[in-house]
């Protein structure tokens, strides 16, 4: 993990300070009651099973039970404390870290979200931010209470007998050795695993989203085909990860055993000659034990160390990418726009050099009707995202009521804007939530927009009407239906521009004859632009763009372009 990415982790904790210092309170607490029970112990074997010393008050076998007794009680007690207070900073941690993805992914441009598949930023806003909890509630508080119990034992056992202490320790630089071995290569999985689990998700999210297509083309053994590899390779590593785990927790475990065994040799020997106690020897044998405990603990937890060093880089490297966010409130904050729109010698290209868009010039006034007709790649969809201002042009400059849309905030600037895509994306829930996208939009409203979009004609004919529920992405309803709802999600927002991509593209023909009248309302009163490759759509626009490869090259309405015969002249006559 890089160093700051652990840093930025740690300062996330800042906030629940009082929470975290209740839970080093506790372990310190638990840690110097866990290092006095052996004390305890040796005390009665010494004093009073060998010794036979005379018990007075504290000082005596059963008081020395009865505290022993306490120290489990309050060591317990403070360890479910302490575990209950850190999960719930972890948690609050967590959700927050969770909201800051979700929000960092809604605000992402479309450059950028170009460059990302749905499985990368699924796991990376799922799988990896839980990896992130598991190393709050498993490691953050842990590694003190290991470090602190670990210094405790050193302590005592040196103060107790140096020379028992050293044979003790004699295994420490062996395990420092096979740790560090290992440490690589867990790493390296794990980032193995991090990258399948991305294209995992992804491979569910794409082929759930065209089961369809799947079905009709009769893929699935293909497409099983396909998951099989990716579930083999994701098989490989989890077993490799397996491996590496199973591998250092018994080699851990061998070399405890050698301490006490050396320990129990070389103590044996001092108690034949009297230099040793027996409960001295005992309770180095449970310091020994506890000792190892944390390093078995590191053994335990090192999956999820690895796990979150790889999955805080991967997330960081997504929080970190702001340049390509977009600000919303940078800029003029404008009212209702009139709708005029201007491209001055625009040149655009998605990747460098690869000129979509070259040296494209138009005005389109406040109320008029414009349409773009070229073929597939042209560059028609182009035009529609950058009025929208979802890509940034690289050459020229595009105005809305002669301002710079640049000059305008994004709120401001879609606020005005509607479009409308062939493919409608409707959001589980209801009718009337995907029209008023939970914005203060009365039923009143929502019934007008319904009733001018024509959608009411099938509307009406539901059970619960504007509330009938809405599947994923619409599926119940035909693709007719879809583009009606959009029209009457358009109305009930009432922008100033209304932009129609292609929805006309994929229906029948008395559908588009209720799509044409909602067009109609949907228009009037609004600067309208159209993409469509049915020319029966456009045939009444004040203005129509033939465009080819990336420039326009024919202008005018209907008929001075019939008259020009030209390009526009042969896509009529096909």
């Amino acid at each position: 993990m890089k160093k700051n990415n652990l840093w930025r982790l740690l300062k996330r904790a800042a906030p629940y300070w009082k929470a975290i210092l209740f839970c080093i309170i506790s372990v310190i607490v638990v840690n110097i009651a866990e290092l006095i029970k052996p004390i305890i112990i040796q005390i009665v074997i010494d004093d009073f099973l060998i010794d036979k010393k005379l018990e007075y008050g504290l000082y005596s076998i059963p008081s020395m039970g009865i505290i022993y007794m306490l120290l489990v009680v309050v060591s317990s007690g403070f360890t479910v404390a302490q575990v209950n207070a850190m999960n719930h900073v972890a948690q609050s941690i967590i959700t927050n870290l969770r909201s800051e993805v979700f929000t960092h992914i809604q605000n992402m441009s479309l450059s950028l979200l170009d460059k990302y598949s749905s499985g990368r930023l699924i796991t990376r806003a799922t799988n990896d931010v839980e990896a992130l909890s598991e190393m709050f509630t498993d490691v953050f508080i842990n590694l003190f209470k290991d470090i602190f119990l670990l210094i405790g034992i050193v302590v005592i056992m040196i103060s107790m007998d140096f020379k028992l202490a050293m044979i003790g320790f004699t295994v420490i630089p062996f395990i420092i050795i096979i740790t560090n071995v290992m440490k690589k290569k867990m790493k390296e999985n794990f980032v193995t695993i991090k990258s399948l689990t991305g294209r995992i998700n992804g491979f569910f999210a794409e082929n759930i989203a065209g089961m369809k297509l799947v079905q009709i083309f009769n893929m699935q053994k293909e497409k099983e085909g396909e998951f099989e590899v990716l579930n083999d390779e994701y098989y490989d590593a989890s077993l490799t990860r397996l491996k590496l785990h199973s591998l250092l927790r018994p080699v851990i475990e061998i070399f405890n055993t050698l301490a006490i065994a050396l320990l129990v040799w070389y103590g044996m020997g001092r108690i034949m000659n009297n230099t040793l106690q027996l409960g001295v020897l005992y309770a180095f044998t449970n310091y020994i034990k506890q000792f190892f405990a944390p390093i078995n603990d590191l053994a335990e937890m090192y999956n999820t160390i690895q796990s979150a060093v790889v999955s805080a880089d991967r997330v960081y490297e997504l929080l970190d990418q702001k340049d390509s966010l977009e600000d919303y409130d940078s800029g003029e904050s404008v009212g209702r726009l009139d709708g005029t729109i201007e491209f001055k010698n625009v040149w655009f290209a998605y990747n460098e050099g690869e000129w979509v868009l070259k040296d494209v010039s138009f005005r389109i006034e406040k109320g008029q009707t414009a349409a773009f007709v070229g073929a597939t790649g042209s560059g028609k969809t182009t035009i529609i995202n950058l009025i929208s201002r979802f890509y940034e042009v690289q050459k020229g400059q595009i105005l809305i009521d002669d301002i710079p849309i640049n000059d305008i905030n994004l709120k401001s600037l879609r606020r005005n804007i509607s479009v409308v895509l062939q493919d409608v994306f409707l959001f589980s829930g209801s009718i009337k939530n995907n029209i008023t996208l939970h914005t203060p939009i009365s039923d009143e409203e929502v019934q007008n927009a319904l009733e001018l979009s024509c959608a009411d004609t099938f509307i009406n004919e539901l059970p619960r009407k504007m509330r009938e529920p809405v599947t994923e992405r619409g599926s119940t309803f035909s693709a007719g239906q879809r583009q009606l709802l959009a029209f009457a999600r358009t109305i009930a927002h009432d922008p100033s521009i209304f932009i129609l991509d292609e929805a006309t593209a994929n229906i029948d023909t008395k559908t588009e004859k209720l799509i044409q009248k909602s067009i109609e309302n949907v228009s009037t009163g609004r600067t309208t632009v159209i993409i469509a490759h049915r020319l029966s759509t456009i045939r009444h626009s004040d203005i129509i763009f033939i465009i080819n490869d990336g420039q326009i090259i024919e202008r005018g309405n209907h008929e001075a372009l019939m008259e020009l015969e030209g390009h526009y002249h042969q896509l009529n006559a096909v």
